[in-house]
């Protein structure tokens, strides 16, 4: 079932996700509908607060990247109860967007590597250094576990400009081709 996508504004993409057990209620039926929400929305990353859910929990495919990174060929993964445990590598700007941010891109500078430790979805403990793309897209989806967003890392005249273009796309003046819930529509 697809899922609509909670749009900048919505007060649980600020909230700070809860970690969940294994006998979370619905957990599979969950993970199933974020990929096929994230894949209807030609997304490659999709956290929980995002489908209006403040739990610790994202969803992957980034296997669209193989060509320019082979490593990221079988890359769909489920990441629950994420934490980051180190952060390195060279800082690179790389153009980002997000599902809840729709036509809005912006340069977000991050380190290269990451080292994180989570559960996949069968609850078996995982702790794994990451780097290039996939580094990238971890910690995009990481920050929305934290309330973060990414225009709250551009730089703050950057951030002036968008601000009327955020009010509007809380506001729902924004064309998506996937359902979003916005918090300002009247």
């Amino acid at each position: 079932m697809i899922l609509p996508v909670y749009a900048f504004g919505s007060p649980v993409l600020r909230k700070i996700a809860v970690e969940i057990t294994p006998d979370h209620e619905g957990l599979s039926e969950l993970v199933e509908n974020m990929f096929e929400t994230m894949k209807a929305a030609d997304g490659v990353g999709l956290a929980a607060p995002q489908v209006g859910l403040p739990i610790r929990l994202f969803v992957l495919d980034a296997r669209i990247y193989a060509e320019h990174e082979p490593s990221l060929a079988d890359f769909k993964k489920v990441f629950i109860n994420a934490h980051i445990v180190e952060k390195g590598g060279e800082e690179e700007i790389i153009e980002e967007g997000c599902l809840s941010i729709p036509n809005i891109h912006e340069d977000i500078l991050r380190p290269g590597k990451i080292h994180i430790r989570y559960v996949n979805g069968n609850f078996s403990p995982v702790d794994e250094w990451y780097e290039g793309m996939a580094a990238r897209i971890i910690q995009h989806e990481y920050d929305h576990l934290d309330g973060i967003m990414f225009p709250d890392l551009v730089n703050p005249l950057r951030k002036t400009l968008l601000r009327s273009t955020l009010r509007d796309i809380s506001k729902g003046k924004v064309a998506v081709k996937y359902k979003m819930v916005f918090p300002l529509k009247k």
